[in-house]
Parts: C-alpha cells; sequence; structure tokens
C-alpha cells in the first residue's frame, strides 16, 4: 500500500489572540472545507460554554450546538472553558485501499485545533475537520492528575436548522445485533426516549442535499448512539454504550493506558452531499482512521462465497444432505462451477455447537464434528481453487483467539466468520480490536456477524473484508420484512458507514403478494435482476452467493438464468458513482473494475423507467451486456447491446415488485503501438 501525505501550511482564517484572564468572551473561530461549501463556527459563550454551528452551501444547517464531556456524576469538562491555543492546518493526502468502492483515495481537509482550559485548569483539546463532504469532530481528553480516566457522558449535541425529514433506525435499547429498519420520521418527532442507530439520515429540503450523523474510528470507547431531545428544540444528543460491569459510565481506562498528552475521543462525523448518492460515494468515514499496520496485503484477498446455512443445507444430489463431508464437498464444487472464491461453514460444523447459534462453554472451535472431515474438505478446496471460512460463536473464540487463529492457519483455512458480539460497550470495541489485529497476525480474513455499525475499522485492518449490523437476506428465513422497499433504502442510510454481509443471491424469486415464509430454502421478494443488481449496489469485500447449489442450475443442469452474471461480477472496486436514485425509492450504482464498468439498477415496488446517464464513460466502444426483468419474478433476459461515443443515455426498464438490472460493460481492448523498427 502506498500513501503520499502533503502538509500544507493554512493561514489562519481568523486570527485570535488569547482569552483575557477575565473570561470574556472569545471571538468566534471559523474553518471552511477547502471547497468552501461547508462552514464550521465554534465559539464560547461568557459562561465559557463551547458550542458549534454549520452552515453549507451558504445557509444554516446546524444551530450553535453544545460540546462537551462528562467525565463523572457532577464533573463536566465545560461550561468555564477559556481558549488557551488555536492551530489551523490543511493536509492533502492519497493512499490505496485493499478492498472497498474506490482503490485510490483523497484524504482531504482543514483543521483546527483548539486547546481549552476550565476552571480547574484542566486542558481540554477540540480537534474539528472540514472535508468537501463533511465535517468532524472529536475531543482530546486530559491525563487525569490520579486514577483512572472516566466517561460518563458525551454531551455533543447536534440542533438543527429546521424540521427536516430523516431515516432512522430506532433500536430502543443497548445491546442488539444493530439490525432494523431505517424508517421515515420528522425530526421534530424523535423523542429522548428513542435510542438511534448510526446513520441518522436526513433531508435539508433544499434540492436533493442530503446529511448523515455517524462516527469514526473508535478505539478505547463506547459505541455512540443519538436520542431526541427534550428540550423543544429539533436535533439530536449523543447517547454512549454503558460498560456492563458499571453501567453508570461508558469509558473506564487505567492512568497508564493514557498518553500525557490525553486520551482522543473518536470522531462524531456529518457527512454532506448534494444528493443522496454523493453520501454514498464519499470515503468519509474511512479516510477518519488510522492507516494500516499491515506492510504485506497481498493474502487479503476479496472475493465472493458459497454459504451453507442460509439455504438450510440443501444439497438436492446429496444423500442426507447436512453438515458432512458429501454436503461441504457438493458446495465446493458449487463455488468452483460458479467462478466463487471461497465456501463458508457456517455453524454446526464443530464439536459442542448445537448449531443453533447458542454459546455452549464446552465446544471446541478447533476439532469438527465426526460427520465432517474438515481436513479432507480444505484440501478438495485447494484443489478446485476454492478457499475454505469457518464460523464462530465469539464467546468460544475470545479466551483462546491466537492459538484458534494459529491453528486455523496451519490448516489452511482463509477466514473466519465471528458472530453474535450483539454489543458495543467499551469492552466489546476492544475486542474487534484486538481480533483483528491477531487475526492479520495469522493472515486470516474475517467477517463479522451480529456485529456493530462500521467506523472505518477495516481502512485499518484491510482483512476485515465485511460485517452485518444489518437488516439483510436472513430474515426471508422467518419474516416479511425484507421488502424492495427496505432494499431501496439501505444504500442511502446503513451502508454509507461500510461494507454490509447483506447476503444476497435468492434465486426462489416471488412477487411481494406471493412471498411465503419459509427457513428452509426460503424466498425473497422482488425478480432475480433485483438481487443480482445487488452485487453492484450493494457494497462487500466478501460478497455471499446464498442459495443453495441447485438454486443455480436449470432443469437440465446447466446455469439457471442470471447465474451467470454471478461469476462474472467481482468483489471490490476501483472507483464508484452514484448516477440516480431516491432514499426506498430506486438507485442506479456504476462501479469500476480496471478498464470494465458495472451497473446495478434496483426499484422498489413501483415500475419505472430509467435513463441511466452515460456521461462517466471514457470515449470508447463498450459491448455491454444487460441482465434485465422478464416476465416472471425469476425470469432474466440477457442481452447484448454496444454502446459507442454518441451513446448518451441507457434506458431501462424495471419491473414492479423490486425489478432491477445488472449490466457489464466491457472496454474494448487496449491499442499497443507497434513495435515494428524499433530496437
Amino acid at each position: 500500500m502506498h500513501s503520499i501525505r502533503h502538509a500544507i501550511p493554512c493561514a489562519l482564517l481568523l486570527a485570535l489572540p488569547l482569552a483575557s484572564a477575565h473570561g470574556a468572551p472569545h471571538p468566534p473561530l471559523q474553518l471552511q472545507s477547502p471547497d468552501g461549501k461547508a462552514r464550521v463556527e465554534l465559539s464560547l459563550d461568557r459562561e465559557g460554554t463551547a458550542r458549534f454551528a454549520v452552515d453549507w452551501n451558504g445557509r444554516q444547517l446546524l444551530l450553535p450546538s453544545p460540546l462537551g464531556v462528562q467525565l463523572d456524576a457532577d464533573d463536566r469538562l465545560g461550561p468555564g472553558l477559556r481558549v488557551l491555543d488555536v492551530r489551523h492546518g490543511e493536509t492533502d493526502a492519497t493512499y490505496e485501499r485493499v478492498a472497498g468502492k474506490a482503490r485510490q483515495v483523497r484524504d482531504h481537509y482543514r483543521q483546527l485545533e483548539v486547546d481549552l482550559a476550565d476552571a480547574r485548569d484542566r486542558r481540554l483539546g477540540l480537534v474539528l475537520r472540514a472535508y468537501d463532504d463533511g465535517i468532524a469532530l472529536r475531543y482530546r481528553l486530559p491525563l487525569p492528575a490520579s486514577g483512572d480516566l472516566v466517561v460518563k457522558e458525551d454531551l455533543t449535541g447536534f440542533l438543527f436548522a429546521a424540521d427536516f425529514p430523516c431515516w432512522a433506525l430506532n433500536l430502543g435499547r443497548f445491546g442488539t445485533s444493530h439490525e432494523g429498519e431505517y424508517d421515515p420520521i420528522p425530526a421534530s418527532k424523535l423523542r429522548p426516549h428513542h435510542l438511534l442507530e448510526l446513520p441518522l439520515v436526513c433531508r435539508t429540503g433544499h434540492g436533493d442535499e442530503t446529511f448523515a450523523i455517524a462516527e469514526a474510528d473508535l478505539d478505547r470507547h463506547a459505541g455512540l448512539y443519538l436520542a431526541g431531545r427534550g428540550d423543544g428544540l429539533t436535533g439530536v444528543e449523543a447517547k454512549l454504550s454503558p460498560r456492563l460491569d458499571e453501567p453508570g459510565i461508558a469509558v473506564r481506562l487505567p492512568r497508564g493506558e493514557v498518553a500525557r498528552e490525553g486520551l482522543l475521543t473518536p470522531w462524531r462525523v456529518l457527512m454532506l452531499g448534494d444528493t443522496p448518492g454523493a453520501l454514498v460515494e464519499s470515503n468519509l468515514v474511512s479516510n477518519l482512521n488510522p492507516p494500516t499496520p499491515i506492510a504485506d496485503t497481498s493474502w487479503i484477498r476479496p472475493g465472493k462465497t458459497a454459504w451453507d446455512w442460509w439455504s438450510g443445507g440443501l444439497a438436492a444430489d446429496v444423500p442426507g444432505a447436512g453438515m458432512n463431508t458429501a454436503t461441504m464437498k457438493r458446495y465446493v464444487d458449487h463455488a468452483a462451477a460458479l467462478g466463487l472464491d471461497y465456501m463458508l461453514i457456517d455453524d454446526g460444523w464443530y464439536a459442542g455447537s448445537p448449531g443453533n447459534g447458542r454459546y455452549n462453554a464446552g465446544a471446541d472451535i478447533t476439532r469438527a464434528i465426526p460427520a465432517l472431515d474438515l481436513a479432507a474438505v480444505i484440501e478438495h478446496g485447494r484443489r478446485r481453487g476454492v478457499g475454505i471460512w469457518l464460523w464462530n460463536h465469539w464467546k468460544s473464540l475470545e479466551p483462546r483467539m491466537d492459538e484458534v487463529f494459529a491453528h486455523y492457519r496451519e490448516m489452511g483455512v482463509k477466514g473466519v466468520k465471528v458472530d453474535f458480539m450483539d454489543r458495543d460497550d467499551q469492552e466489546m470495541v476492544a475486542f474487534f480490536h484486538g481480533m483483528a489485529e491477531s487475526a492479520a497476525r495469522h493472515r486470516l480474513m474475517l467477517d463479522l456477524h451480529g456485529a456493530y455499525h462500521p467506523t472505518g475499522l477495516d481502512r485499518t485492518w484491510p482483512n476485515l473484508l465485511t460485517q452485518e449490523g444489518v437488516l439483510g437476506a436472513e430474515y426471508n428465513k422467518w419474516s416479511r420484512r425484507i421488502t424492495p422497499t427496505h432494499n431501496l433504502t439501505l444504500p442511502f442510510t446503513r451502508m454509507l458507514l461500510g461494507p454490509m454481509d447483506y447476503t444476497p443471491g435468492g434465486f426462489r424469486n416471488v412477487m411481494p403478494e406471493d412471498f411465503q415464509v419459509s427457513f428452509t430454502g426460503p424466498q425473497v421478494m422482488g425478480t432475480r435482476a433485483h438481487q443480482l443488481a445487488m452485487y453492484v449496489v450493494y457494497e462487500s469485500a466478501l460478497q455471499m452467493v446464498a442459495d443453495s447449489p441447485d438454486a443455480y442450475q436449470d432443469k437440465d443442469g446447466g446455469l439457471a438464468a442470471g447465474a451467470d452474471f454471478l461469476a462474472l461480477v467481482p468483489a471490490t472496486w476501483d472507483e464508484t458513482r452514484v448516477l440516480s436514485g431516491g432514499i426506498g425509492e430506486y438507485i442506479v450504482v456504476a462501479r469500476r473494475s480496471g478498464r470494465d464498468w458495472f451497473i446495478g439498477a434496483m426499484g422498489n415496488e413501483q415500475a419505472r423507467t430509467i435513463d441511466v446517464p452515460l456521461d462517466f464513460l471514457p470515449a470508447a466502444d463498450y459491448r455491454a451486456t444487460l441482465w434485465l426483468d422478464g416476465t416472471h419474478p425469476t425470469d432474466v433476459r440477457r442481452e447484448q447491446r454496444q454502446i459507442d461515443a454518441d451513446t448518451r443515455t441507457l434506458r431501462l426498464e424495471l419491473a414492479a415488485g423490486g425489478g432491477g438490472a445488472a449490466i457489464h460493460l466491457a472496454a474494448p481492448p487496449l491499442r499497443i503501438a507497434s513495435s515494428a523498427g524499433r530496437h
């Protein structure tokens, strides 16, 4: 991986003296994004209360909103603050990602650092960054004079300038799997008793402007939630996940684990976009995380994987199909036939596993059950070019993590799916970091289920390919919640934060009105082309092909309609562009891999015609292969078209009930100049 960083001196936007000893209010400090569209103002009133306000596109977005941290029961850093020092700077950097929505990422921001002191002369640092696609702030908490550093509450608030229409997921309590619907709600209806998952996404009412509240670089801290305010003001305030052993506080760190300059909290992030799609394209959450310490990342290989759990371990041509050697070899053969990179063996494979996701203290995640010759399956996969992933319950992994990971690497396992953490308190956040580091040391990739939302950890540890914290396709097994509208809400909400293991690829496609719940061989609402388009629209560097082997075969044993696209589409990208879309309505995403482009178009229950702009294509002739809706939900029409430099749009007819399209634009061969006569 290569990174180029340029520290560019930046003239003070507002030259300021230090605050007077008499506590006179400090003149406001201002910071603008490089393109000048976003502006942050930091102010202190006569009581020494710190606030920040945000203007965007020349209009006020956030009213002066509170800043501060409550360290213990009655111990707040602020009010009574005064300014000690102010530093401005600008950084423009480029770095390369192993996997994600873009290979080369620009990290360009202006920064304002302010040193504050309270009446007890304790120092509080505030760091503000302004990007073209958002604003971020974090605190530097002081090293305690004695004892532990304790954080009870984060006092950051976001006061909205208007009653914005929003999309929110109200989890209602701490300690969940972070799965649910992001429902439309006016900001004024957000209540103090709500516990809102990130991101909170809102529209400003000016054109298609959209913003989202998120967090980044979550480390040695507790996860962030939001709640409505109870003071009559429209907006939200921070809530921190409490410790399990001390529910009255969120963070406790021994003094010896805090640097002399203090502890940096996670970033509080305000993503900004002129359209909802601009937030999908943004790399802001990733940019706010440290670069990876992994020197050689060549072993980290994004890809697509077969999977036995979602379909119920079905394998029509295997007698007694289930968690056994013959079935897992059949899934390996299925992966090889579709050109998939991996096979993920899920719950039930190891000794003592109940097979229902529950933890058994006596289970051994290093030994397979007698019915499964794991070494033979791994070797079979090696010969077929298919790597093996294994499922773990986190409680079985945590006490012997290094030992287990070392054993898996010796066996030839490529990655581990870890499940049922269902928390984001300080202890669990530390487990995530330790697990990612240990897995990297043993050259293992990770897929996290029962996980909190992404915070950019996959930039620091790119072996973390994907994670849950999403209401995904598994809910088709026991509910009617995975509707086309839900599928069209996810890209503009949960996916803004990072990769999501939605687990697409259901080939038992029906209209919503015909859907029936089935735990084994589940159906999915919408057309098959809708499912295919997910492989372009949904970001995940480990993309599941969730159904059983027979679902991808026709009655003659050949490939079922649309299965050829699964063999073709990549799992990581060099460039991403959102061409159009509306939250919960439709989306068109173009992603580039090498010189080829893929387009995914998805719609909700309403049929629609979309004219896809092709201005982003370099001037060249492309051979376009399209997988389109047919007469029935399982039908896929495959078409070939030529796209030349004069073709400015591509018209798509999306069917009702979740119609979609998947398109591969194959670039022309590179023309290499003749070397005749040259030596």
